[in-house]
């Protein structure tokens, strides 16, 4: 019985340093980046459940702050900041930022994307440096519009033209509704 024992804690062991060597997991922990489970470089596709947490991952991520690397893509549940570079899927948080692309859904009471985002914000402040998509909120803006719709109390798309090219584009900036078809 004890040598079944020691041959089946070996085989445990052993496949744990193996999962360890992976460069995928599938759950982390993390009370900071530094303080988890798994490095900064693995990627997590799974759960990810964090005070604050960055990874690489295509998971669901709960945590006050989750920050995702590289390509992620997954639901972030960040009850105060969703950060990425590029991210497909939903963040859903009071801060949501992306420093490179967004395709999905943000929705809290910031939302803001530096380069192209393609799908919906929703919330008091969204803003994108393309959108492809649509922004409901109080305040949204976009640098550019390849085919977006605004609505909300503020809108404003810089590139557009005061309506010089209607119906196609609006305004500059508007009340109520914009657009850039």
């Amino acid at each position: 019985m004890k040598k079944i024992l020691f041959i089946a804690l070996g085989m445990i062991l052993a496949a744990a340093g193996a999962a360890m060597a992976a460069d995928s997991q599938p759950i982390q922990l993390s009370l900071t980046p530094d303080v988890a489970i798994f490095d900064t470089n693995t990627t997590i596709e799974g759960v990810s459940l964090s005070i604050w947490g960055e990874n690489p991952q295509k998971a669901f991520a709960l945590g006050f702050a989750n920050g995702s690397r590289g390509e992620s893509a997954g639901l972030s549940l960040g009850i105060i900041l969703n950060y990425a570079e590029t991210y497909k899927g939903v963040q859903w948080g009071l801060v949501n930022h992306v420093s490179k692309d967004f395709y999905g859904w943000q929705d809290g009471l910031v939302n803001y994307t530096d380069n192209a985002m393609k799908g919906f914000q929703s919330g008091i402040v969204n803003c994108a440096g393309v959108l492809t998509g649509l922004q409901l909120g109080v305040v949204n803006y976009a640098a550019k519009a390849d085919s977006g719709l605004q609505i909300g109390v503020v809108n404003v798309i810089s590139e557009n033209k005061w309506f010089s090219n209607f119906p196609s584009e609006l305004a500059t900036g508007m009340i109520i509704v914009n657009w850039r078809f």
